[in-house]
């Protein structure tokens, strides 16, 4: 047996004379300006310093109290900043998982190039976790230079024109949203809830809330529609009318009675209640719909 001419070791091989050089990763990995970025946000992984606690070329006069000679609690060494800076550029570029990315590094030489790595290694860089560690170290500022320097090496490749970043692109796809159709039986409980509150805010004492008929009417409503009993549901309609009016008129007289400063506050939500009252009483009944 004979050593590799391409390295070192005796029994094994280099990645780059088992990988196609001219793949995309490898020729990225080539114009990455990686000790840049290791040394834009090598700063936000600094061990912090703890009271007590000796630091490297720190404390030199004896200031602060030694640590007594111990078995050291640190764990296991970090990784390397550029391997946890290429899983997150492959963790996006592929849409990976936290799990799925550790899990393809180790399987993968092209990722372990573009990672750094001289020779292959059939394992994981590290532990799913470690990620969502590093991501909320990196913070929006870590995050937003390495997208600053994603852009430059695009420019630098051609493969983004300058004048493209002069405009921006705003995607305007509609979402549908979870948002309930107002029919009068949703309206006039939404007025009872508003009254109730409403009264609450100012110190008014309402004999009744009606919250839990109230509730129940709004149920029975819906109910009734979808089985298309609409006598029912009307009946149901009209017994939620006649809840508002009620809250309606003790807050009027009560607020009446409390002063001016009280009524000017409780206006606007009167009157909303008083033409919901009113619209969903003047509403002819159409058949087939609520």
């Amino acid at each position: 047996m004979f050593a590799c001419p391409a390295t070192d070791d005796f029994f094994r091989s280099r990645i780059d004379q088992m990988i196609d050089l001219r793949h995309p990763l490898a020729v990225l990995s080539s114009r990455m300006p990686w000790q840049e970025l290791e040394a834009r946000v090598a700063h936000l992984f600094v061990r912090k310093a703890h009271e007590g606690v000796a630091m490297p070329d720190l404390d030199l006069f004896g200031e602060k109290p030694q640590r007594q000679a111990s078995r050291s609690n640190a764990g296991r060494p970090r990784v390397p900043l550029r391997i946890m800076i290429s899983l997150l550029y492959l963790k996006h570029a592929f849409n990976e998982s936290d799990e799925g990315v550790v899990e393809r590094w180790g399987e993968t030489p092209t990722w372990q190039f573009f990672a750094g790595q001289a020779y292959f290694e059939h394992h994981r860089p590290c532990d799913a976790t470690t990620l969502v560690k590093f991501r909320k170290l990196l913070g929006e500022e870590g995050v937003e230079e390495l997208l600053a320097q994603t852009i430059n090496v695009a420019v630098e490749l051609k493969l983004i024109k300058p004048q493209e970043l002069s405009r921006v692109i705003v995607d305007s796809t509609v979402q549908e949203k979870a948002i309930a159709h107002p029919t009068d039986s949703r309206l006039l409980e939404t007025a009872r809830i508003k009254l109730v509150d409403a009264a609450k805010a100012v110190g008014i004492s309402l004999k009744q809330t009606f919250a839990k008929e109230g509730a129940q009417l709004s149920r029975q409503a819906g109910r009734y529609a979808h089985a298309r009993q609409f006598k029912r549901m009307r009946r149901a309609i009209k017994r939620q009318r006649t809840i508002v009016g009620r809250l309606s008129r003790e807050m009027d007289r009560k607020a009446n009675v409390l002063g001016q400063a009280v009524r000017a506050a409780l206006d606007e939500v009167l009157n909303k209640a008083n033409r919901i009252a009113a619209q969903s009483a003047q509403r002819k009944s159409v058949k087939g719909q609520r």
